[in-house]
Parts: C-alpha cells; structure tokens; sequence
C-alpha cells in the first residue's frame, strides 16, 4: 500500500503485484514563516526596502494567485510592516493578485489566502495594461496599478517550473500581472526550444533571463519569497529578485533532489491541492516526470495521475485554450507539429503536454471530469490501480511537483 496527496487528503493505492520504489526527497527542515519573513526583511540580499520608498510613494505589490500554496498573509504582514516604518501610508499601497492568464480569485478566496489584508487587494486584468519597456524586442506589458507605482514589490514561491527552472522573483509580476505579449513571447515554441530552458535551472536558462530583464523594464525591485517541500516551507529570502531566486533555489534544490536508478514501467506521480484542482495545473506533474533532467519511464511506460479536478479544465483564458486545442486534436504528435508553428497564451501547456504524449500514456485516475481527461488525449480510470498494470515496475513520487529527478 502507497500513499499519494489527493485534494487536501491522500488516496491510499494498492499494488501487491507490482515492484514499487518511492522517491521521496528529505525536503529539508520546515521554519517559522512569520520569523523567517521578519529576519528575510531586516536582513535583505541588497538593500532594505525601507530605503527603497519615500513616504509619498504609491507602492504595488504582486501577489501569487490560488493556483500556489504561497502563504502571501503572512509575507504581507512583513511587507506592510516595513513599509508602515518607512512612512508609506496604507492607502497608498495596492495588492495586486497575479492572475496571469488563470481565472479571477472570489472575493472568498481572496479573504482565506490575505486574511486582513484583502481589502487591498484586486485582480489583476491582462486586458488593461501599459507598455512600460521592450526586451529582446518584445514588448513588456504591465497591468495598469503596476505601471502607475513608484514602487514595485513581490511575494513568490520558488518551487521546481518547467520553463524557468524555478518560479518566483520577477516572474509573479511579469507574468503574473502581465499582458498577452510577454506571455506569448515567454511561453512561445521558439523560446521553448531553446537550450536551457527546463526544470530545475536558473543559470543559463533563456526564459529565466528573460523573465528578469522584463521585471527590471517593470520596474520589479524587491520580493519577499519562500521556497518550501514536504515538510512545509524551508526558506524565506527578501532582496533583489535574481539572487533571492538564486538563494532558495539552492535550498530548494538540497531538499527536493532524489537520485533514481533504472527506468520503470510506470510513474504514479502525486499532486494534491491547489495543483490538482484543474486539468491544466495538475499535467505540469506528467511533464515534470517525463520532460525533467531524468525520465525515469521506459519506452512505452505510462505516467498515473490521481486528480480530482473539481473545476475539470480550469476557466480561465489560458486553461480554456489549453482543452480547445487538445479536445480538438486528432493525436499527439499531429498537434505537437501543428503549435511548433506558434500559439496563443495558455496553450503553451497544451504544447509540453503533447510532446510528453508522443512517448508516453498519461492516465488521470479518481476525478471527477473523466469524459473532459479522454477528450484530452489522455486516459480516465477510476482508479490508480486500474491505470497499472499488474505486474509493473512502479516509481511513486508522492510530490511530483516538488521532486527533482536526477
């Protein structure tokens, strides 16, 4: 018996037949978040925020949305802190929900994830942005409250991203409250393609640099972030947005690491919430599996997703331009070749799903939308034990999404 997240609680999956290996990283010590953050702000990589602002400046703050388990209160907490200090009153900061191209936050939820603070706070909205720089000749679009700052301040959570390496620093504010061009240009198949651009990297990874050139045109100048692992978040770092994602990237990397010999028949890959809660967020695990550092499947191996899926493919611009073009498609590799000629924003996901799809099944088990996972190229079963193989050589990794392979 194995135990994979599922939602907010675990599924228990039997495999007596099958050879099974778990690969599970130590993760690292969990800290005080709230003392963690103090110390991160009182002792910044670079210098302190409080000499960054004048009393009279107009200040935004970028914060994650729903789809990161980023404790964004409490980060808040030690941002307005320091900010109180520094003289900059509370009228004159706004809180800014880095939706990208995700749907909007409730009101609810806004008030779960920023406690007193969602009074502040508004979603961000891609189609009401300013031009406020050009990199690589691309035109870098900022959500109109951001432009309009003196002062632009980020939370982010550093955890494993297929594209930058790492998430966090400048990326919640470019892309986060960005507009349509730099998430097309950024997500596109030529940038995609590029050498470096993959899971776990941040040194000389084009996307990356990118990410932080466009956050210096938006005028991205201090973060406040936390990296975390299983055991809950292991590290709180506030500064200068690069080395703050350098600095827990190498935490990150120390506690998610796991060395895995041999290749498998399957991988029984967890997700848990808020990653499982769509379609969309939850394949980023069967991509983390197969297009890391170190795809541990056999040819012809299959990856087992259980997910719930409770808002089935996400409603949001991206989410919906990730379900048209797979429950359109006729195959895999027909559709890989048809979005290496480009795409729109949000289908990028699409794009890294069907290049894991001409290797490898995917199988999404326990959700509630299977009709919405066959019409997506994948395959539904009620169960993980269904989706296996009798037999197989079984790889679990309970955290694919905060599990490095190498």
């Amino acid at each position: 018996m194995v135990e994979v997240p599922y939602g907010e609680t675990t599924l228990q999956v039997s495999l007596p037949s099958c050879t099974v290996t778990t690969a599970a990283p130590d993760g690292g010590e969990a800290v005080d978040v709230s003392a963690a953050a103090q110390a991160a702000m009182a002792d910044p990589i670079g210098p302190t925020l409080a000499n960054r602002v004048d009393p009279d400046d107009q200040v935004a703050i970028v914060v994650t949305d729903v789809t990161r388990a980023t404790p964004d209160d409490v980060l808040l907490d030690a941002l307005l802190a320091e900010l109180d200090r520094a003289g900059v009153a509370r009228e004159q900061v706004i809180v800014v929900i880095g939706l990208g191209l995700h749907r909007p936050m409730t009101d609810e939820e806004i008030e779960a994830a920023l406690g007193d603070h969602a009074e502040l706070a508004v979603n961000h909205d891609p189609d009401n942005t300013r031009t406020v720089g050009t990199v690589e000749g691309c035109q870098i679009d900022i959500f109109e409250q951001v432009a309009d700052a003196d002062v632009v301040c980020s939370t982010g959570m550093v955890e494993p991203h297929q594209y930058a390496g790492f998430s966090g620093g400048a990326k919640t504010a470019v892309i986060g409250a960005g507009g349509e061009s730099q998430i097309r240009y950024s997500h596109g198949p030529e940038m995609l393609a590029r050498d470096g651009v993959r899971l776990g990297r941040v040194e000389d990874n084009p996307f990356r640099e990118f990410i932080d050139d466009a956050g210096d045109a938006a005028g991205v100048g201090f973060c406040l972030n936390v990296t975390h692992g299983p055991a809950g978040i292991t590290g709180v770092a506030a500064g200068d947005p690069r080395r703050v994602v350098d600095t827990l990237a190498e935490t990150a990397r120390e506690g998610l690491a796991v060395e895995v010999d041999g290749t498998y028949d399957a991988v029984l890959a967890g997700i848990g919430a808020p990653k499982d809660a769509n379609l969309y967020q939850a394949s980023r695990a069967a991509t983390y599996v197969v297009l890391g550092a170190n795809n541990p499947l056999r040819a012809g191996g299959r990856v087992v997703l259980p997910a719930r899926l409770p808002e089935g493919a996400g409603s949001g611009r991206g989410e919906q331009r990730f379900v048209d073009r797979l429950s359109t498609a006729d195959d895999a590799a027909t559709l890989y070749e048809q979005l290496r000629a480009g795409y729109e924003p949000g289908t990028q996901r699409a794009f890294v799903l069907a290049r894991a799809l001409r290797e490898h099944d995917i199988w999404v088990t326990n959700s509630e939308c299977p009709d919405l996972v066959e019409d997506c190229l994948m395959h539904a079963s009620e169960s993980s034990e269904e989706a296996i193989e009798p037999g197989s050589d079984v790889l679990v990794v309970p955290d694919a999404l905060n599990t490095l392979l190498v």
